[in-house]
């Protein structure tokens, strides 16, 4: 297997960050969440800075730290938020980087559940239907990336991992 960079993406509540640092794990490789990245540099979380400052201000940042990510290959297995890959700018950073994405593609029900069972505010998606909308505008997008995983509710991360190693392998 290469040591191309992947890109864990999808819709908030798939398990991206999850499912990277256990990717990271059966490949023998360093996995980093975008948003810890953003937390770490900016002394805020990405909800923080969106309440804050605002998406837009929020997206600028994204973008900085996801391109040095990529350049600098601080990681091998790269979880970027659910809004990242819909920035036309961020997705040609990634392929020009040469970096694979893969899509962890849950049912809408599946990410609602998650999301409302989480602690943490989601300001870009304060009530189902806000989210239900996202969800919908986002979907096309994702199925820009290379790689698309189906993602059921009763599957572990590590489950999700293998069927992703599994993919790569035979693709090579």
């Amino acid at each position: 297997m290469t040591d191309q960079q992947i890109i864990i993406m999808g819709f908030m509540g798939t398990g991206k960050t999850t499912v990277a640092f256990e990717l990271g794990r059966e490949l023998n490789c360093r996995a980093m969440d975008l948003d810890d990245l953003i937390t770490e540099r900016e002394g805020r979380s990405p909800k923080e800075i969106i309440e804050q400052d605002g998406e837009e201000a929020f997206r600028r940042i994204e973008t900085k730290l996801l391109r040095e990510a990529l350049q600098e290959k601080s990681a091998r297995i790269l979880a970027v938020g659910g809004g990242a890959w819909t920035v036309v700018e961020n997705r040609k950073l990634i392929v020009d980087e040469g970096a694979l994405t893969v899509w962890l593609d849950a049912p809408f029900e599946l990410c609602w559940k998650r999301i409302e069972a989480g602690n943490e505010g989601r300001p870009l998606a304060p009530s189902r239907d806000v989210a239900q909308t996202l969800y919908d505008q986002r979907h096309p997008i994702y199925a820009l990336s290379d790689v698309r995983v189906p993602v059921s509710e009763n599957e572990t991360a590590r489950e999700i991992a293998t069927k992703i190693t599994r993919g790569l392998s035979e693709s090579e």
